[in-house]
């Protein structure tokens, strides 16, 4: 008896999670290996549409060229940075909760800007076989972003609170009509 420990140990060595040392971490909350993969081609198909901008060397209209150069680029960077963050566990570290809302209008504004910026550009060209081919590229990044938000609007609208039933443990009729036995009360 004299050698048992009159402490015991309340404190236990963290033992390492697998999933907690992995540096990607998909599928999470804000991103499944399906919209992984998804995002994935959308940074390829918007760095290809800005690469096959970029090597053009002449322009008659400039302004529907550049304007497509900025949304490219724009849209290949930040989807780029997105993926990123949301694939590995930098989304944690980073200090913003609303991930699904910021994937949700990137991506709305992403399709909605290359479209746009593909209309222009393909009533505005030379019609070289570059300037088609980013063309294309940048309908097929519009198409892609589109059906990442087709996605996203499936799971539901990120903006729209939740309704969560009502507590049933909680007091429908008012306040409560009996009085707590006090020492006030029990004189009474």
């Amino acid at each position: 008896m004299a050698d048992a420990p009159v402490y015991n140990k309340t404190t236990t060595t963290n033992q390492h999670n697998s999933s907690s040392a992995k540096f990607f971490d998909v599928p999470n909350e804000h991103l499944d290996v399906k919209r992984a993969a998804i995002k994935a081609v959308e940074v390829v198909l918007s760095f290809i549409a800005f690469i096959c901008e970029e090597v053009i060397q002449t322009c008659v209209s400039c302004g529907a060229l550049y304007f497509f150069e900025f949304v490219s680029c724009t849209v290949f960077l930040f989807c780029l940075l997105l993926l990123f963050l949301l694939a590995t566990t930098f989304h944690k570290k980073v200090g913003i909760t609303c991930w699904s809302q910021i994937d949700f209008v990137f991506t709305l504004l992403a399709a909605v800007f290359f479209l746009i910026a593909s209309i222009v550009f393909a009533a505005h060209n030379e019609g070289t076989d570059l300037e088609k081919t980013a063309i294309a590229f940048g309908f097929l990044s519009a198409f892609v972003f589109s059906i990442d938000f087709g996605l996203i609007m499936r799971k539901g609208n990120p903006f729209k609170k939740s309704q969560e039933p009502p507590n049933e443990r909680t007091n429908q009729d008012g306040p409560e009509k009996e009085h707590l036995n006090t020492a006030d009360n029990e004189n009474v």
